[in-house]
């Protein structure tokens, strides 16, 4: 074989050779059932048809390849964001390993969370026995300032009760008594990623303003000036939280924000583990009960959130994604009335810089056809951005956006001349996608990481913004919310786009006519 200890091949270069190629061709001829190539060619341009499309429209009973996560990843994303907070996830060691893979391949950091490690013995019986012991073992193990409490399909399945087994868990001398251990049930069965995220932030809300944290008494709001901001279940909660700070600190607000995780998922190689780092304190969190009103980044992550902070006598409002002008102007004028301040110059300035540089660029958006998938928030934030450019949104699609959701589309496409063409596709995933992009073909793809098949099948190519991002490193690093934020991702857009040319106009004497130096 050419791999030898004297000359190692990257695995790029090693299955390229002839012992390889030769074993990969015996494996499918004598193995794998192949029908003949002719076949093949065949089924594969049929799939690329109307036809085909109409019929793959037409499934019920089938997801191909969604464009979401399940309900835990999202509750533990959310408990992230709390100090000292360790996640439990009561169900199989199996699921807690996906959402630790998946946090971590994105965020290039560890993601800490444990598991009541349920097997079939708990399956049949129940899972007390390992939440008693899970318990004990969290927190004689971890020390953490707090464990949150989530559910996999498993345990909700069977139907454990998470309030009963967390009480007696106290009972049996598990957790001291007055530890914080707030909960939610996540079903992984229903919802997505960010109704876990919702979830799970509500439960932690309820445990703290009712009364359940080991307190003498349920605390009584005593309503203050300060504002409460919640960030969602953002991919890029790194770059954003850190500019929504720095945009608040501008104003000189007083301010709490609702799991605020940006340290966590970026800490420093300095020689000291950080099993947690920064993060909303338990003071924090009771205090902010006493808030005027708490802004929600993004309306999706905080459906029921949102109303259970209503219900305790705040304002609540609920955003879209800040991308790009006109929805970080809905930002700035929304801090402004509740607080009462004027707008800082400084954010006056970086609005016109944004303005500006889409006016030095709107000639190389304008016109484009995009195609748009994730997270129903980020749908909505990227179609308004786009639409501001002067592009098309010609796809929007999102597996865990409903009705409602693709109303709102709707009504963007019909705020703008560039969204007479356009399409929103609820409850769709990425099998829809591909029949769309080879039926009614776009310039680009928007989504994550999963695209680059798309990308490869229907030669689209792909602009990675969402989550996950796992073949790229550093994105949630950047700021994509605010002013700056619109910059980055103004740069992200041309950058794709500028490359495409280049790469479509690159053959001296022969397609050259557009390989510029300047544009």
């Amino acid at each position: 074989m050419p791999q030898n200890a004297q000359s190692v091949l990257d695995h790029f270069d090693l299955f390229k050779q002839p012992e390889y190629r030769e074993m990969f061709a015996n494996k499918k001829k004598y193995f794998e059932n192949a029908v003949a190539e002719v076949e093949v060619d065949r089924i594969r341009e049929w799939m690329k048809t109307p036809e085909y499309q109409e019929k793959n429209f037409a499934r019920e009973a089938l997801t191909v390849n969604p464009a979401k996560a399940c309900q835990p990843l999202g509750a533990v994303f959310c408990s992230s964001g709390f100090s000292g907070c360790l996640s439990f996830v009561h169900g199989s060691q199996g699921c807690v390993a996906y959402y630790r893979s998946h946090l971590s391949r994105h965020f290039k950091e560890p993601c800490s969370c444990v598991s009541s490690s349920m097997t079939e013995d708990a399956a049949v019986f129940g899972g007390l026995t390992n939440m008693i012991d899970g318990l004990a073992n969290t927190y004689n193990l971890y020390r953490p300032a707090m464990i949150s409490v989530s559910t996999t399909c498993m345990a909700e399945v069977i139907g454990d009760d998470l309030n009963a087994f967390i009480k007696t868990a106290r009972e049996k001398g598990s957790i001291p008594m007055d530890f914080d251990v707030p909960f939610a049930h996540t079903p992984a069965f229903v919802g997505s990623h960010v109704t876990g995220y919702d979830n799970m932030l509500k439960g932690i809300l309820d445990y703290f303003w009712e009364g359940k944290a080991g307190m003498a008494e349920k605390p009584v709001r005593e309503p203050n000036e300060r504002i409460n901001f919640i960030g969602g279940f953002d991919p890029y909660t790194v770059g954003n939280l850190r500019e929504l700070k720095r945009i608040l600190d501008l104003w000189d607000l007083d301010y709490t924000i609702l799991s605020d995780n940006s340290e966590v998922w970026d800490t420093p190689t300095d020689g000291t583990f950080r099993m947690f780092d920064g993060g909303t304190s338990a003071d924090e969190t009771v205090a902010a009960l006493n808030s005027k009103a708490t802004i929600s980044l993004q309306e999706y992550s905080t459906q029921k959130t949102l109303p259970f902070i209503a219900a305790h006598g705040q304002e609540t409002v609920a955003l879209n994604c800040p991308l790009g002008v006109q929805a970080t102007d809905r930002l700035v004028m929304e801090i402004a009335r509740i607080s009462g301040k004027p707008v800082p110059n400084e954010l006056r300035k970086e609005r016109g810089r944004l303005v500006d540089a889409i006016a030095d660029s709107f000639a190389h958006i304008h016109g484009k056809r995009f195609a748009i998938y994730g997270d129903p928030d980020l749908c909505l934030g990227m179609t308004a951005f786009l639409l501001e450019l002067g592009a098309e949104p010609a796809h929007v699609l999102s597996t865990n956006g409903g009705q409602e959701w693709a109303e709102k589309v709707k009504a963007l496409f019909a705020s703008s001349p560039y969204g007479a063409n356009c399409q929103v596709y609820p409850n769709r995933d990425l099998w829809h996608m591909r029949s769309l992009l080879f039926t009614a073909p776009v310039d680009f793809l928007i989504g994550n990481t999963y695209g680059k098949y798309l990308e490869r099948d229907t030669g689209t190519p792909l602009i990675r913004i969402g989550f996950p991002i796992f073949d790229r490193h550093h994105h949630h690093r950047f700021p994509i919310y605010g002013y700056q934020g619109g910059l980055h991702l103004l740069r992200t857009l041309l950058d794709s786009i500028f490359n495409v040319i280049d790469q479509t106009t690159n053959i001296p004497a022969h397609s050259d006519y557009s390989f510029d130096i300047i544009r």
